[in-house]
């Protein structure tokens, strides 16, 4: 694929195929990803590279903890609710999705689901945990180049035939996920990439999510 198809053509997969994603894969998509650039050259960023019955420990402990009310311990911060047009897109792209997936506004048992599986990473094979080093927390260059590295990751993922969400879902209950990806205490979890083989008979993975115009985005000064 050309850099435009990739670019155009990526969507946020949320359905996929159990079949397993060859290490060697992964590590082509991770050297592409990291060619992403960074403050100074600092590089911050690691993955865990989890599958197998580690991943489903985490989907398993994320989900109960989560279920029993026990309060998120995302390490890298939320902030407050979104409001205004960022509330709006935010509806904007779930009306997409519960469209596809025919869940209706009232239909508490389909909603419910579907957080879950947000839970559980949308039970894709693999699930790559982007972490910094906590000596450079408080700077805000670092998450900016981690979601740099994100976004090539996904990029380069979608140019070899496979699908990846970005989420946090996955990783709300940062115990669990240290404790079974073996995640060292020198590292802040920031986020979690949920990466697989399309289903391309999920309804959902058909999504575009709607992009605001070049017009609403960018001032040109001095031309």
């Amino acid at each position: 694929m050309s850099y435009d198809e990739v670019v155009l053509g990526r969507r946020s997969i949320r359905g996929f195929k159990p079949d397993p994603v060859p290490m060697a894969l992964i590590k082509e998509i991770l050297t592409m990803a990291m060619r992403s650039p960074s403050s100074m050259n600092t590089q911050p960023w690691n993955f865990t590279v989890v599958t197998g019955e580690p991943l489903n420990r985490i989907r398993a402990g994320n989900t109960e903890r989560n279920l029993a009310g026990i309060p998120h311990s995302r390490e890298f911060r939320i902030g407050q609710p979104f409001a205004g047009v960022h509330r709006e897109r935010q509806i904007g792209v779930a009306k997409q999705l519960f469209s596809a997936m025919g869940i209706a506004r009232d239909d508490a048992p389909a909603r419910q689901d579907w957080v879950l599986r947000g839970f559980r990473q949308f039970d894709a094979p693999v699930c790559v945990i982007i972490t910094y080093d906590k000596v450079l927390a408080g700077s805000d260059d670092t998450p900016f180049d981690c979601g740099a590295v994100s976004t090539a990751l996904v990029n380069a993922a979608w140019s070899r035939g496979l699908g990846a969400v970005i989420n946090s879902q996955g990783i709300m209950q940062s115990p669990v996920v240290r404790e079974h990806a073996g995640i060292p205490d020198d590292q802040v979890i920031m986020k979690a990439i949920a990466l697989g083989w399309p289903d391309e008979t999920f309804p959902a993975n058909a999504v575009v999510s709607e992009r605001k115009s070049v017009e609403e985005a960018a001032r040109f000064v001095g031309f």
